[in-house]
Order: C-alpha cells, then structure tokens, then sequence
C-alpha cells in the first residue's frame, strides 16, 4: 500500500492518480469561494467589486487538466452560484459552458501555449462572456449593473488569474502534462 502523501512533494501531488479527488477538491474551493462572496464584507456603496476567483479557478482548471473538471460538475457548480447570488439561472452558467467546452476542444492547442498567450485566451473568454451576457439582458430588457462595475470585476479576474493559476500549481501540482506523459498506472494525460 501505497503512503497518500511523501515528504518533499507538493500538497496536490497525493491526488496525481485520482481526478475524483481534484473534483472534491474543486468542489470544496467553490463552495468557500461562494460562502466568502455571501460575506458582508467591503460590500460599501461605490466599492469595486472583487475578481470572479471561482470564474478564474474554472478556466485554469480546464485548460490544465479538463478531464479533472467534466461538464456535470462545471454545470452544478455554476448553477449553484446563479442561485445562491441570484442572478438568471443558467444564464451565466450556459456561457461558462460554452467557453469551457470551447477550451476542452482545443485542449491540444492549449496544452503547447505559453502562460502569456494563455492568459490572453483566457482574457478574451473572460470579456466574451461578459458581453454576450449582458447581450442577452439588453435583448431581454431585464434591468442590469451598470457595465463599468461590471466591466471591473472582470478585469479584476483578468488580473487574478495568474494568480489563480500559481496557487493551482504550487498548491494543489495542477499543470499541464507534457505532450506523451502518462501517469503512475501508465494511462496517458
């Protein structure tokens, strides 16, 4: 039997060989992301919105490793989130699939990117999605935040994202596998 975690390696390297235990540990980082954003804290009128970090966590997690995240759990996830901060249901969870689905089809493009032209895919997303949202509020005339407050919190996600990414790696060992590697029971990644 082998010991789940060996002195000397990364906190995520005991999951390497489960992608049920990266999807509870996605889960559980989405459920505290979404208790924080409940928190009635620096919530003061004319205050800039935080990043979207769960938005962030998604897309980093796909473009490493979209077989730890499949469409179900994205679709929970996000779901659960358009409820709980009551915003359209589905609506923002149907574009968050969309550009996951759109990132899973090009996981071996994205694997060969560099962090920079990764982070501007991401960003593009980011800001794609933004628009068609509000798209849809304008073409159903439901009342809206005002685009610049909206445009913020994406550009602070743009700018949390690196950020997202390095804890995903030092914390938790989630990086692209290399083009041909296989993992412990010889399955290729």
């Amino acid at each position: 039997m082998r010991p789940c975690r060996q002195a000397g390696r990364p906190m995520g390297s005991f999951l390497k060989a489960d992608p049920w235990g990266y999807r509870a540990l996605f889960l559980a980082l989405a459920f505290v992301l979404l208790f924080a954003r409940l928190l009635p804290l620096g919530s003061a009128a004319g205050a800039f919105p935080g990043p979207d970090i769960l938005l962030c966590l998604t897309l980093a997690w796909v473009m490493r490793r979209p077989d730890f995240l499949p469409v179900g759990l994205i679709v929970a996830v996000s779901l659960a989130e358009d409820l709980i901060l009551l915003r359209p249901p589905g609506l923002w969870t149907a574009l968050l699939v969309l550009a996951t689905e759109f990132l899973r089809a090009r996981n071996a493009l994205t694997r060969e990117l560099g962090f920079p032209v990764e982070w501007l895919l991401a960003s593009g997303l980011m800001l794609a999605m933004l628009l068609a949202y509000r798209l849809v509020f304008v073409v159903t005339l439901l009342p809206q935040p005002p685009f610049g407050y909206s445009a913020m919190q994406i550009l602070w996600s743009i700018m949390a994202y690196p950020l997202v990414v390095g804890l995903s790696r030092l914390a938790f060992d989630l990086r692209k596998p290399a083009t041909g590697e296989v993992d412990d029971y010889g399955r290729r990644l």
